[in-house]
């Protein structure tokens, strides 16, 4: 798969693969307020957080665990992560995390439905998890909204969250092409 084919657009968003190019802006937007609700705390220094996403870039080059960064199509500014994890488990996991003053705008239902549906279509996956700490309503109404119901419910050392299933993101047209 060529990294530089992925890129994933709506009306009002451009979703490509994590590069470089996205560290400033991303390491900007991680405070302690945004990742309360979230399995990692930010990163103590932009060190660590370089440490961090150099990690990522194989996995992405790889095709095993996608980070994607999240624009605005009308001027590029950026709002985000969304995660495909796992790629090569039965049931791969999706995350995000909208920068903080962006929340409110449907920015992450419309990312997650984004990717959900290129990876139904372009990897042929049939559903995905996703982890959400219980108290975090806005994140459960995104799972939600995308025809996600609880299949477990987990304590981690910061919460405890639920694991929604999310169904296949296609339409009745896609269906029939795969």
């Amino acid at each position: 798969m060529d990294l530089d084919e992925i890129h994933i657009e709506s009306e009002r968003l451009s979703i490509r693969p994590f590069s470089a190019d996205d560290a400033d802006a991303a390491f900007r937007c991680i405070t302690p307020s945004l990742t309360r609700f979230m399995s990692w705390d930010p990163p103590a220094s932009r060190e660590d957080f370089d440490r961090i996403w150099q990690g990522w870039l194989p996995t992405i080059a790889d095709g095993t665990d996608f980070v994607f960064a999240i624009r605005q199509r009308r001027d590029g500014s950026f709002l985000g992560l969304v995660g495909l994890h796992r790629v090569r488990n039965t049931i791969p996991e999706l995350g995000i995390w909208i920068r903080e003053d962006c929340h409110k705008q449907g920015f992450g239902r419309e990312a997650v439905g984004l990717v959900a549906r290129w990876a139904s279509l372009a990897l042929g996956i049939e559903s995905f998890a996703y982890p959400v700490a219980e108290e975090n309503s806005p994140s459960r109404r995104i799972a939600e909204s995308l025809g996600g119901v609880i299949v477990e419910r987990r304590e981690t050392a910061k919460y405890m969250s639920v694991i929604y299933r999310i169904p296949q993101q296609l339409t009745r047209d896609e269906m029939g092409k795969i």
